[in-house]
């Protein structure tokens, strides 16, 4: 696809199918679309090219599948692993789906919602909330995500606890296969059993397999209640018995329970003008805890109850329930804030991990003596949705590092961090994807057999390698 006069007629081809306004040919106004949020991955295009429905979409893929063009399936952009953006080669097609933002149904009675891949996740959640219902997918980037990214990466967010990630969210799905034929999926039934669940098979592989183009989504009863409390305890110990302990008292009511480590919160009181810890003493982990139920009488003594009996046993240290929305609100910006924070302070070395939860007490103790003997002085950033077992396990290098030295240092953390990852029989990636950050680790933490059926399934769908290249796989 080099030749320019290629080019030039797969870009009038790619026009007539999209019209001028679904086609980005100027390098500036591919910018957004080529380098991601992080500016960490950078690439070029041919084209950007911006479907209006399935139709075009499908046109699209038949044409790229014809002329054996790359195609890099996008939403949002705002992926943590690189997954979303194109190589260097300037080879590659970029299909957005942000103008594919139509919501077709939504039904209280069936508790579904039917809509277009591209769909922001905030007006996903609005949308449920008028007509009664809640849509429990929720994470930082909710205001500019799409549901197709969502669904791309099987996300998770502060919500798994109870509703589980994006794929336990989902109904049924419509894509776009590599040669253009469309897979309608859209079925709002929560039980079908006429064979393989294909759906699943397209959650979660990050646009490689095909492109996800409609999505039929479960709805929940609107919770009439929330409360929210933020404890300080000693150990990371005491937080996995608390959390243990909550969900005993409390049962389904229990919607999140996270984590942070001081250094953690003391990265965002120092960086982000405004945040202050609601409590006044030091402790060397928090947790951030919410109940929410359709029914709210009774919440607030609930949480009271359980949280009081933890401090008469030792189990934790100090706690406060909020007595207001702001202050609820202003908890949940402490652990929002972490990430914008780490910006600002340096160069993190992220681990976006998954472990069987009575693991994680012992697995950050064995990693914080690695991390400590081998990088002395590196602040350790670690905060997470501890009741889904996942942490972001970040290790934090001054803002002015060299890239060699970045670069060197990401390498060993990671080999040390994913090896004591998988002695414990977790993941490396727990909600943020593999991309192109985690790809080439893939082989070093999957087994063979592993490897071998996800390459086979690869081939079968897509034999030219055209869909996402160089990502996952």
């Amino acid at each position: 696809m080099q030749d320019p006069l290629k080019q030039k007629d797969l870009t009038l081809r790619l026009m007539h199918i999209v019209g001028e306004e679904g086609m980005l040919l100027n390098p500036a106004d591919q910018e957004i679309y080529v380098n991601d949020w992080l500016g960490k991955a950078h690439g070029r295009t041919v084209a950007v090219v911006r479907p209006s429905n399935t139709t075009e979409v499908s046109a699209v893929m038949r044409l790229c599948h014809q002329s054996h063009t790359p195609v890099v399936p996008q939403g949002g952009n705002t992926g943590m692993s690189g997954g979303a953006t194109p190589d260097m080669s300037g080879a590659q097609v970029v299909l957005s789906l942000n103008r594919m933002k139509r919501i077709h149904d939504v039904d209280p009675i069936n508790n579904t919602l039917t809509a277009e891949a591209g769909v922001i996740l905030a007006d996903i959640q609005q949308a449920a909330r008028k007509v009664g219902r809640y849509f429990p997918l929720s994470l930082g980037a909710e205001g500019s995500c799409t549901i197709g990214g969502n669904l791309a990466t099987n996300a998770g967010g502060t919500g798994v606890l109870r509703y589980g990630n994006t794929r336990d969210l989902t109904l049924g799905l419509e894509v776009v296969l590599p040669d253009g034929r469309v897979w309608n999926g859209l079925r709002a039934l929560r039980k079908d059993n006429t064979g393989y669940d294909l759906k699943d098979l397209f959650i979660g592989s990050e646009g490689s397999l095909g492109i996800i183009t409609g999505v039929v989504l479960k709805l929940f009863a609107a919770p009439a209640g929330r409360v929210t409390a933020w404890v300080g305890a000693k150990t990371l110990t005491n937080v996995v018995n608390l959390l243990g302990r909550v969900q005993a008292h409390c049962g389904a009511r229990l919607s999140a329970f996270e984590m942070m480590s001081a250094p953690s919160l003391a990265l965002v009181t120092q960086h982000l003008p405004g945040y202050v810890s609601p409590l006044d003493q030091t402790f060397p982990y928090y947790a951030l805890i919410e109940l929410a139920d359709t029914n709210s009488l009774g919440l607030q003594d609930m949480l009271q109850a359980v949280l009081f009996a933890a401090i008469e046993d030792a189990l934790i240290d100090d706690c406060v329930v909020a007595m207001s929305e702001a202050q609820s609100i202003s908890m949940w910006k402490l652990r929002e804030g972490i990430s914008l924070a780490q910006v600002k302070a340096g160069k993190a070395v992220k681990h976006d991990i998954a472990l069987p939860i009575s693991s994680l007490a012992r697995f950050a103790t064995e990693a914080d003596q690695s991390v400590h003997e081998n990088f002395p002085g590196l602040p350790i950033i670690n905060f997470g949705h501890i009741g889904d077992g996942n942490l972001h396990y970040n290790v934090l290098l001054p803002l002015d590092v060299e890239y060699e030295e970045y670069a060197q240092k990401t390498d060993v953390l990671n080999k040390s961090i994913h090896d004591l990852v998988t002695q414990y029989n977790g993941s490396i990636s727990a909600e943020h994807g593999v991309g192109t950050l985690r790809r080439d680790e893939l082989r070093r933490y999957k087994s063979t057999v592993e490897m071998d059926l996800m390459i086979a399934i690869k081939r079968a769908l897509d034999p030219n390698q055209l869909m996402n290249p160089g990502k996952l796989l």
